[in-house]
């Protein structure tokens, strides 16, 4: 096992927990700001003002392509695809996850949001290219 690969690892779960917090507080400060009401939420998410919708479908986000990005990792480590240059694209995937998600919440530009996923897909490819040279 390698080190090189845990902390983009452990760094993009921990990032995923800072959404759920982000979730979190955005849902309370609409409760807080009489904007929703338990009712109006009970079968739908809709009813929550953009902010926190913005937060909760970035959070949904998480749970896509990250998925692969935790598939790579382990076939990373298990057929020796930890050198320095795999370690680089699993920050930089981090790094394109963060970016991501300030976007979504904050100003939400679809364009630079679609361009940074975009980014991060690539890098996620990479990724797959080098175990499978790996592999080879």
């Amino acid at each position: 096992m390698t080190l090189k690969l845990v902390y983009p690892t452990l760094a993009l779960i921990l990032w995923i927990f800072t959404v759920l917090v982000i979730v979190f507080l955005r849902r309370k400060t609409a409760f807080s700001a009489k904007q929703v009401r338990m009712e109006d939420i009970a079968v739908s998410n809709e009813r929550y003002p953009e902010p926190a919708r913005l937060a909760a479908a970035n959070f949904s986000n998480q749970f896509e392509t990250p998925v692969i990005f935790f598939a790579l990792i382990m076939l990373a480590m298990e057929v020796a695809a930890t050198s320095y240059i795999m370690a680089a694209l699993a920050w930089a995937y981090v790094a394109t996850r963060v970016a991501h998600t300030l976007v979504h919440v904050g100003s939400n530009d679809l364009r630079l949001r679609a361009t940074i996923f975009a980014i991060g897909v690539a890098v996620l490819f990479c990724m797959w290219v080098g175990v499978v040279l790996a592999v080879l």
